[in-house]
């Protein structure tokens, strides 16, 4: 006989402990828990607008454009510089800075090669005007 009852408190206590427990974890999401209102576009997605049928004899709907949403459809399709101050992935550190050190000189001929005109690619070009006709 005391057995059973030694068992059934063993059993309720347990039910307590799991209770509490359920209540202090509840607690703690609800503590940490916070509410993100702030609506973004996956920059990743493409958007597909389709129109309606040809023969579709719906009238047009009168849209109303959100300047929240248009503005947060422009934000994701910025490139990461302008959205982020600072990189955050280790593969956008690596072109983040991405402005040359020195200003490119056209002038300068040691670092601008052009297209060229010599004697030997005059050659070639005639050579393969030929083969081609």
């Amino acid at each position: 006989g005391d057995r059973r009852q030694g068992a059934t408190r063993q059993d309720t206590k347990d039910l307590v402990q799991q209770n509490a427990i359920h209540i202090e974890t509840v607690k703690k999401e609800r503590r940490h828990h916070r509410l993100v209102t702030e609506f973004s576009l996956n920059p990743r997605v493409k958007l597909h607008v389709l129109p309606d049928k040809p023969m579709s004899r719906k009238p047009a709907e009168v849209v109303t454009e959100d300047a929240d949403f248009i503005r947060a459809f422009h934000k994701a399709r910025e490139e990461p510089t302008k959205k982020y101050s600072t990189p955050q992935t280790e593969s956008q550190e690596i072109g983040w800075v991405s402005t040359p050190l020195t200003i490119a000189d056209r002038s300068d001929r040691r670092f601008n090669f052009n297209r060229l005109s010599t004697d030997v690619t005059k050659h070639k070009e005639l050579a393969l005007r030929k083969g081609a006709q």
